[in-house]
């Protein structure tokens, strides 16, 4: 495929579900698509995020947060954002961008014990894993 469809996922920001969500897309896409994902806010790497998805065999460890870049926005094909925030916020995107929402929970907001805070980061990277699973085989693998 010469041109990779690009999919910029957003959050507000941008520490927890959309790097969860770069990260499986960039694992299960591989070479068949472009990843990038932003926030509204860039409130830095959330640890529990890295160490939930190195769990699960994916590095994020070296993701930054980033603010939402309109450049990137304008060329994306795919503009998904994370967090109902996002998608209240997002900018306008031009017309050939395929916009989506999937609402997840933010894992950062819970309380609790640790490890109850630490399955709760599991159970949101694990449903973000599988959206993604079946974006790309419907969208991206036809």
């Amino acid at each position: 495929m010469a041109n990779k469809p690009l999919i910029y996922f957003l959050c507000t920001g941008n520490s927890c579900r959309s790097q969860m969500a770069e990260g499986w897309a960039r694992h299960l896409g591989g070479d068949k698509v472009e990843v990038y994902s932003a926030g509204i806010e860039t409130h830095g790497l959330n640890p529990r995020a890295v160490s939930a998805m190195k769990d699960a065999g994916v590095d994020i460890s070296h993701h930054t947060s980033d603010l939402i870049d309109p450049e990137i926005l304008n060329k994306a094909d795919y503009v998904i954002t994370l967090c109902g925030d996002a998608n209240d916020k997002c900018p306008v995107t031009p017309p050939h961008v395929h916009r989506l929402h999937w609402g997840f929970e933010d894992p950062a907001k819970v309380t609790g014990s640790d490890d109850e805070i630490t399955a709760k980061f599991h159970e949101v990277r694990d449903a973000i894993k599988e959206r993604i699973a079946k974006f790309l085989e419907e969208e991206i693998n036809q």
